[in-house]
């Protein structure tokens, strides 16, 4: 079973976490302060990792930001579950490195769809890699890499890079982006496709501003340029 790793020190919310979890065959380990969440997610090496972000010893920004400094856990989905449910926290929460984030108070059943809506996209990546200008997507060893030079994108990054990429110069609708992600279960304000857009360009692009790949086409969506490799 796929263990998920809960850092929360609300001991009821904890409890109904975990019971949740359980119950939908998940294994999990509930931390209550970040500093031993830290730890216990360096140690396990969880498939998942629920994130408050008010905790006592390290905030969760904190956690989430040595989390994805750290090469071991770099790769682990972080879905951050808080009270801070504006728009500013959110936000923070995506730009510090979360693949998505829930407010509280949530519903334990979509909770779980997004939990799996993250699994299924580790899952369901292919295989091939994919080459476009100077950007090479590899879905196996789940690596991005630009003239050569690798960039470390979150398993919701990866997904929409890769998405854009299998089908160059088409424009998706945000709509469509957001169905892919989290599929028909899960409500996602848009803009939380948007930041995690914003993270992309400035990890591939050389101008994240004037950006060459990843481009906005107005009122619609986004798309993927295909552009030629640099002799």
């Amino acid at each position: 079973m796929e263990k998920v790793l809960v850092i929360e020190d609300d001991r009821h919310i904890a409890e109904i976490l975990r019971m949740a979890l359980a119950t939908q065959h998940f294994t999990p380990i509930v931390a209550g302060d970040g500093g031993t969440g830290l730890s216990e997610a360096r140690r396990l090496l969880p498939s998942l990792i629920l994130l408050d972000l008010m905790l006592p010893i390290m905030d969760g920004w904190e956690v989430c930001r040595r989390l994805r400094a750290d090469e071991k856990t770099r790769r682990i989905p972080i879905i951050m579950v808080t009270a801070k449910g504006e728009e500013e926290d959110r936000v923070a929460g995506l730009n510090a490195g979360a693949d998505d984030y829930v407010v509280k108070p949530f519903s334990t059943r979509e909770l779980v769809a997004r939990i799996r809506a993250l699994f299924r996209r580790m899952t369901s990546q292919g295989s091939s890699v994919m080459r476009i200008g100077d950007l090479e997507i590899d879905p196996d060893r789940h690596l991005v890499c630009i003239a050569g030079q690798p960039v470390h994108l979150t398993v919701t990054e990866f997904s929409i890079l890769q998405r854009l990429a299998g089908e160059p110069e088409r424009v998706f609708t945000r709509d469509q982006l957001l169905t892919f992600l989290w599929g028909e279960d899960c409500y996602v304000q848009e803009h939380s496709l948007d930041v995690h857009i914003h993270a992309i360009r400035k990890k591939i692009e050389a101008d994240p501003a004037n950006p060459s790949y990843v481009q906005t086409v107005r009122g619609i969506g986004y798309r993927l340029r295909a552009l030629i490799s640099r002799p």
